[in-house]
C-alpha cells in the first residue's frame, strides 16, 4: 500500500508548510484535516455505508469520509472519497460544510480537524459501485432508522449525530 501523507495544519486549520506520513505519530498541536460525507436525497434520507469486515470497527454503518491527502482540500477530498468508496460523482456545487470540529487521536498524538459536508445528491443503491476494501453495503436511511441503528450498537454513535438530523433535515 503506497504511503499516504497529510498537510500538517494549525489548531486554526492553517497550513504549516509541513507534511505528516499518516500511521506516524504526531506531535502534540499537530492536527490534519479529515472529512466526513453526508449524502442527503429529498426523501430526508442519508446514504449510509458499512465498513468492510477487514478494517476497524468492522461492519458498522457510518457516511463515507476519510484523509485529506497533502495538497488536497476538504472538497476535493469529500468529493475523492465518495467516487473511491460509493462510485457516485458528486457536484461540487451541491456540497457545503456543516461544521467543522477538532478530534484527538486515540494514541494522544495530535488531532484530526474533522469537516462535516452535507451534499445534496439523489442515487439509486444500484448504481453504486462499492470499494470491497472500504465497504461491504450502503442503505439510505431516515432520521429514525439512524437513531434506531445507533441505539443498537449498528452505527458509529458519533456526538453530533442528533443536532445533525434534527437541523438538516428540517
Amino acid at each position: 500500500m503506497p504511503k499516504e501523507y497529510w498537510d500538517i495544519l494549525t489548531e486554526t486549520g492553517a497550513k504549516t508548510g509541513r507534511i505528516h506520513e499518516r500511521g506516524l505519530p504526531m506531535r502534540e498541536g499537530e492536527y490534519h484535516l479529515s472529512v466526513t460525507v453526508w449524502i442527503r436525497n429529498s426523501r430526508g434520507e442519508f446514504l449510509i455505508s458499512q465498513r468492510a469486515p477487514t478494517k476497524n470497527q468492522p461492519l458498522m454503518w457510518e457516511p463515507t469520509g476519510g484523509g485529506v491527502i497533502a495538497g488536497e482540500d476538504g472538497l476535493t477530498a469529500a468529493l475523492r472519497e465518495v467516487r473511491e468508496e460509493l462510485g457516485i460523482e458528486l457536484c461540487p456545487d451541491c456540497g457545503y460544510v456543516w461544521r467543522r470540529y477538532p478530534w484527538p487521536h486515540s494514541d494522544g498524538s495530535g488531532a484530526a480537524l474533522i469537516e462535516l459536508w452535507i451534499f445534496d445528491h439523489e442515487a439509486e443503491l444500484s448504481e453504486l459501485t462499492l470499494c470491497p476494501e472500504e465497504t461491504c453495503a450502503a442503505m439510505w436511511a431516515n432520521a429514525e432508522q439512524i437513531r434506531e441503528m445507533i441505539s443498537r450498537g449498528e452505527m458509529i454513535p458519533y456526538t453530533y449525530t442528533e443536532d445533525l438530523l434534527s437541523e438538516t433535515l428540517s
